[in-house]
């Protein structure tokens, strides 16, 4: 193309009254020329349109859909995983039946692998899926009473936990299978201490239990015993202790089919757990929440709530509530 100069020296050679028209006619030739080198700058593949190229997948990449971005970075050890709530609640009244349970933020117990640390997260040291060892002994269980406070019964499937394994009174309540070494097993309900010389793992049955795996001239047998969680058509009940008032009590559960690991009462201010005795009452020195709402929390975090127990020392008073089997 001539350059505007070049142009300018011929139309000097022309007539002077069409200078003003070729001026114009030029000056449009290099508005024209300007705007096309803009256009032609400003396409695709010159990078102009930003939200073009955003919208094409770049080469190579798979059309499918955006890639996952990396997790970032951690310090090695893993994260906390969120739980919730344990777990289901059930709320009932003293006779009424329970209402149905509610599904909390943690997954249920039921809903986690059956290893010992998640099938119950508030296990002391008998927890469910765990075989234990020890040895086998025998006593007379008498009226059926016990370090547990449950009262004389005609139960004689029980037995006397060892002191570390009975650990003050959590292991109260609680069902374990037996096992000898020949086979024979039964299974016992946990409704006494037995103190030293008695060892970790070791279980003092009452003779009845002891002569299902065993004859009682043996004395001593080798064992093995895991937690239950066995079928039952019973309820939980509870049972004031003597003395209590409103300015003091003891609370007691009895009949409950798995350990109970907690026993809370309500207040102004929520919910109190209260300390466990090693004669298995949960005590309010203060009297705080005697008479009210109580809640109770088994190994595997489940919780039932029970209201309208009145406040009467020694009167064993039932519910239409119980733990889940396991």
């Amino acid at each position: 193309m001539a350059s505007p100069s070049h142009r300018r020296s011929r139309r000097s050679r022309r007539d002077r009254r069409t200078a003003p028209v070729a001026v114009t006619v030029a000056t449009a030739v290099v508005a024209v020329a300007l705007l096309v080198s803009l256009v032609i700058a400003s396409r695709p593949d010159g990078g102009g349109d930003t939200r073009d190229t955003a919208a094409r997948p770049a080469a190579g990449a798979a059309a499918a859909g955006p890639t996952a971005p990396a997790p970032a970075a951690t310090s090695g050890r893993p994260s906390p995983t969120a739980t919730p709530s344990a777990s289901p609640s059930t709320t009932a009244t003293a006779g009424p039946s329970a209402a149905a349970a509610t599904p909390s933020a943690r997954p249920t117990p039921a809903s986690r692998p059956r290893t010992p640390s998640a099938a119950a997260p508030l296990a002391g040291r008998i927890r469910p899926g765990v075989t234990y060892q020890g040895v086998a002994t025998s006593y007379d269980v008498g009226d059926g009473d016990g370090a547990c406070s449950y009262g004389p019964t005609d139960d004689v499937m029980t037995a006397a936990m060892n002191t570390a394994d009975y650990e003050t009174s959590a292991a109260c309540g609680a069902y374990v299978l037996v096992r000898a070494a020949g086979g024979a097993s039964v299974t016992v309900r946990i409704t006494n201490e037995c103190p030293a010389p008695c060892a970790p793992g070791q279980l003092d049955l009452s003779r009845q239990a002891f002569a299902e795996l065993a004859d009682l001239s043996a004395g001593r047998i080798a064992i093995t015993w895991s937690l239950l969680s066995p079928s039952t058509s019973g309820t939980v009940a509870i049972r004031y202790k003597t003395g209590s008032s409103r300015y003091w009590c003891g609370i007691q559960a009895l009949g409950h089919r798995n350990p109970l690991a907690r026993l809370e009462v309500r207040t102004d201010g929520g919910w109190t757990a209260l300390t466990r005795t090693e004669y298995n009452y949960f005590l309010s020195e203060q009297g705080t929440g005697c008479g009210g709402a109580i809640r109770l929390t088994d190994v595997y975090g489940e919780r039932l709530t029970v209201e309208g127990i009145a406040l009467r020392p020694e009167a064993v008073q039932t519910t239409r509530v119980q733990f889940a089997a396991r």
